[in-house]
């Protein structure tokens, strides 16, 4: 049995990995991962792949182990895997709550990995992992700084995870969007932090095309759009805390 695994599939990127993956690849079986059940049912009428749903919360170890366990009771191969699940919040380190930054880590990386190392032994050559990261993985990120770090992660250990597998012929890619409308903002915008800044928004659609595309040619990194490629050369070449404090001026905050 073929299957894919996504998680975070009720909603944003998620959910349009779904909808592309059964229009793309040639499946016995779509797995859907997220805490509302009610929504992964609903994806079960749209598309002609059949779909598995787990209403599960990835921060808890027992829940990965639940599905490896699937994955084994069906002697699956899995095809791909999308790490998609994962949460941010726009706010000054100090005012946070500190369970929320813990487990802001817990969703971001340590499923991540977790769901990543159970999935490999059932994988083959031709197998494809794609975990969501984000422009802010290319600098550090007042007042967004656990979640910039949390995707920082992603993109480093995606790559390094990438060129690991070649002899496998399994591929990883991270993908690094730029600001895209999705339910990510609900809950990481609390107040008015950020609106100066939404000055572009790319389509979840572009963004999902795009990653499909390029891990088939090999890449381990997916930008989207000439804003990242730009802004991720100008942390390149620029001092980091120049680019922070053009983001802080960016967003009215303080830079002494």
């Amino acid at each position: 049995m073929n299957i894919a695994i996504v998680t975070g599939a009720s909603s944003g990127f998620g959910k349009e990995f779904v909808k592309q993956i059964n229009e793309k690849y040639q499946l016995d079986e779509i797995w859907v991962v997220a805490r509302r059940i009610d929504r992964l049912e609903e994806l079960k009428k749209e598309y002609k792949t059949p779909i598995r749903t787990f209403g599960l919360d990835l921060t808890e170890r027992k829940s990965l182990d639940k599905i490896e366990k699937a994955v084994k009771e069906k002697n699956a191969n899995v095809k791909l895997l999308v790490n998609n699940a994962g949460f941010g919040l726009f706010a000054a380190f100090k005012d946070g709550d500190l369970d929320t930054w813990l487990k802001m880590v817990d969703l971001n990386d340590k499923a991540l990995v977790g769901l990543t190392y159970l999935m490999l032994p059932y994988m083959s050559e031709g197998s494809e992992i794609i975990n969501i990261a984000s422009m802010a993985a290319f600098q550090p990120i007042p007042y967004i700084g656990i979640y910039g770090a949390t995707k920082a992660f992603v993109l480093s250990f995606t790559r390094a995870l990438n060129f690991e597998l070649k002899p496998k012929k399994i591929k990883a890619i991270a993908v690094c969007p730029f600001w895209t409308k999705t339910e990510f903002f609900d809950v990481a915008v609390k107040d008015d932090s950020v609106i100066t800044y939404y000055s572009h928004f790319n389509t979840i659609e572009k963004v999902v095309t795009l990653a499909l595309k390029n891990i088939k040619k090999g890449k381990d990194v997916s930008i989207s759009d000439f804003p990242v490629k730009f802004q991720r050369f100008l942390v390149k070449i620029l001092p980091t805390k120049m680019v922070m404090k053009i983001w802080c001026k960016q967003q009215k905050k303080p830079t002494k």
